[in-house]
């Protein structure tokens, strides 16, 4: 790859990075909130822009599950755009695992346009990434409020993103996360069970890209990290579900 090429990819991984980031930033919880109980938010429950503070605030399931699949479609479409882009669009080919073509030496006639230099195979991972630091950091809610703060915690986007991504991830991440909420009947265990799933499942399977794996792993647990130190030392609910029944963070 010669470095006019190198500087293409550079432009397009940048360009699906800084996109990702902004449609994931959209608070779709936040205003969803508003026009449903004219209410701010982040001035309740945990103070997250995110599904569940929906149902903390709301007090519905019903507007829980609009908000949670909003969320993940702001991850999903990116990750498929960025798929499509390395793979001509083509359908066969853009809901296959990720993981699978990093190292794959597949003909062009199965893969379309596909791209097996590095820079092909950081796009997808680069709108996984925006996506899910676009919900956590929201750009849009850092203008209304003049500061940049974190916003959410990643994991409906998160899911989104990577059913689209390489849907491997997220059948481990639900299944251990599920797992660890039925025997300890705690939610925050399970979610960050379900980030710590991700990278163990890449490294043990060998797949290519554990190392992103364990980079997103990291960024969703941090955004978990001081209500995880809360459960460990008994402050948090079990099942964090109403508005005041616990913590913010």
């Amino acid at each position: 790859m010669n470095g006019d090429q190198a500087l293409l990819w550079s432009i397009i991984i940048a360009a699906v990075a800084v996109l990702s980031y902004a449609a994931g930033s959209i608070p779709w919880a936040y205003l969803i909130v508003k026009w449903v109980a004219r209410e701010d938010i982040s001035q309740h429950g945990t103070g997250n822009v995110g599904a569940m503070n929906v149902k903390r605030t709301t007090g519905s399931w019903g507007w829980f599950t609009v908000a949670m699949v909003a969320d993940a479609f702001k991850g999903m479409i990116p990750a498929l755009v960025a798929k499509g882009i390395i793979t001509g669009f083509n359908p066969l080919v853009v809901w296959r695992p990720w993981s699978g073509h990093l190292t794959s030496s597949m003909p062009p006639e199965q893969l379309g346009v596909w791209t097996p230099a590095i820079q092909g195979d950081l796009v997808p991972m680069a709108a996984v990434l925006g996506a899910v630091l676009g919900h956590n950091y929201s750009v849009w809610l850092a203008i209304r409020n003049r500061k940049l703060a974190r916003t959410g915690k990643g994991l409906a986007t998160g899911g989104g993103a990577l059913i689209a991504y390489d849907w491997r991830y997220f059948v481990v991440a639900v299944l251990v996360g599920l797992l660890m909420i039925a025997v300890t009947r705690y939610m925050m265990a399970g979610q960050v069970a379900a980030a710590a799933g991700l990278p163990l499942y890449a490294v043990v399977t060998g797949q290519p890209d554990w190392p992103f794996m364990v980079l997103l792993g990291l960024i969703v647990y941090a955004a978990h990290h001081k209500r995880f130190i809360g459960l460990l030392r008994g402050d948090e609910p079990r099942f964090y579900t109403n508005d005041r029944m616990g913590p913010r963070g």
